[in-house]
């Protein structure tokens, strides 16, 4: 009961912004070092695939087969992130949070083989996955430093971002039914919204989560890192075609 007690304590510990200097900079030191964690543990997934002799042709061909496969496929990984977070954001015990983190980091790494996949076979460049996640990187480090130097509060950005974000969920439901390319001006606009989402999310360790959340927030940020890296390699595939 006692060890219930103290993890319920956490939703009132205070938030981030109202807390101590030591306690505000030990919680942001958390949520980047979980960020780097989950990272770490996504490119450990992906490079285990790819070293299983065929392994990643077979995942990439069952989640490719057909429109309704992919569909599937997108609509049991809502499926899941939903579940994450909501572990991630439990004040359950510790336990639950890592599980929330966990799955989804494993998600991510399970949806991105076929993308990585064609980006390994047939791209011209055999540096582009490689450049696709420095560029990632560069962006990342770019906007986090905004908000960390203006400490500018971006939770404005919310509703939109949930508004743009449904409207591409359903373009890209429609472009798989109907078998129709989305084309660059759509991964622009995509790479726009997870700009968008990591300077929400970045300025949301800031100001918005409490001390304690350090899990459920490194989720939110390697979500809107995954998000970006993806339309960055999409961006990178498209330009590539074109030469």
């Amino acid at each position: 009961m006692t060890q219930m007690q103290d993890y319920d304590v956490m939703t009132e510990m205070p938030i981030a912004e109202q807390a101590g200097v030591e306690s505000r900079a030990d919680f942001i030191r958390k949520t980047y070092m979980h960020l780097i964690g989950a990272v770490l543990v996504f490119i450990g997934i992906e490079f285990y695939v790819f070293q299983i002799a065929d392994a990643e042709v077979a995942i990439s061909q069952m989640m490719l087969r057909g429109p309704y496969g992919w569909l599937l496929v997108l609509g049991g990984f809502m499926l899941v992130s939903w579940v994450a977070n909501m572990w991630a954001h439990s004040s359950a015990s510790p336990g639950v949070q890592y599980m929330g983190l966990g799955l989804y980091v494993l998600a991510e790494a399970i949806i991105f083989v076929p993308l990585l996949f064609i980006a390994s076979q047939y791209s011209e460049d055999p540096d582009i996955i490689p450049t696709a996640g420095i560029v990632t990187l560069i962006i990342f480090g770019g906007l986090t430093a905004i908000v960390f130097l203006t400490a500018k509060d971006f939770s404005f950005l919310g509703p939109m971002l949930w508004i743009a974000g449904f409207g591409a969920i359903g373009l890209i439901v429609c472009s798989i039914l109907f078998t129709f390319s989305l084309g660059i001006v759509f991964t622009v606009f995509m790479l726009v919204l997870a700009a968008g989402w990591i300077l929400y999310s970045t300025s949301n360790v800031l100001h918005h989560y409490r001390i304690g959340q350090h899990v459920a927030a490194s989720l939110a940020l390697f979500a809107a890192l995954a998000l970006l890296f993806w339309y960055v390699l999409r961006l990178l595939m498209i330009l590539g075609s074109r030469d």
